[in-house]
């Protein structure tokens, strides 16, 4: 997998790589991870991927972080981990 470039960005660190054909966007927050992946052949280039990354995208992307979050609790919590 090849690194392409971070995208900055004040909530979350995202960076975009390049492999086997494909765009790979990976947004982390905290112990979580987020990963989605774009034909190269289907968009323009890095830039097109960065343009995606908009606000509406991001605040979904939070949401989702945050019911992983609760998730993983909840599982912690039913199973006496945590």
């Amino acid at each position: 997998m090849r690194f392409v470039h971070d995208i900055p960005h004040p909530q979350f660190r995202i960076g975009l790589y390049a492999w086997n054909g494909k765009y790979i966007v990976k947004i982390e927050a905290g112990p979580y991870e987020q990963t989605y992946k774009v034909s190269e052949m289907d968009i323009s280039g890095s830039e097109a991927v960065q343009a995606m990354l908009d606000e509406a995208f991001l605040t979904k992307v939070a949401q989702r972080f945050q019911a992983m979050d609760a998730d993983w609790q909840e599982t912690g919590d039913r199973n006496d981990v945590f």
